[in-house]
């Protein structure tokens, strides 16, 4: 129980709870795209066909853990459940994004370079660092 204790809690108050909330939905929304198509997203088939045209192979697994990551770590976070583990997840994700990706772009959006990532990974870092805050099923579940 003391492990669990440990990952739930939170020292953290509204504003790291604002910051989980939008950086979960915005990874909610790229998930959508990656697993369902939503959004102007590919799906997984599309997004598998990408993976593989990149490097990352087999594209159907890639395609699944990275859209399974980003949709369902964003809704950890955005509920604030187990949102360090969650965190710790998107973090690893948008480490491999930036380098298999963007980083050869530079850093500007205009040229698909990795300033919207970097700022999601420092969202990201910042939960893992201070927990999912005050307003969070994490916190709740840690008080009692």
């Amino acid at each position: 129980m003391n492990a669990i204790h440990s990952v739930m809690t939170t020292r953290a108050g509204w504003g790291i709870t604002v910051l989980r909330i939008i950086v979960g939905i915005i990874f909610m929304a790229h998930g959508a795209q990656k697993l369902f198509g939503m959004f102007g997203g590919y799906g997984l088939a599309g997004t598998a066909q990408y993976m593989e045209s990149i490097g990352l192979a087999p594209g159907m697994l890639m395609a699944t853990l990275s859209g399974g990551a980003e949709f369902f770590g964003g809704l950890a976070l955005f509920i604030g459940l187990l949102a360090r583990p969650a965190a710790l997840a998107l973090i690893g994700l948008l480490v491999v994004a930036i380098f298999s990706v963007h980083i050869g772009n530079g850093l500007f959006m205009q040229n698909n370079g990795y300033e919207f990532a970097l700022a999601l990974l420092g969202g990201a870092v910042a939960v893992l660092i201070e927990g999912a805050g005050r307003a969070s099923l994490d916190a709740a579940i840690s008080k009692s």
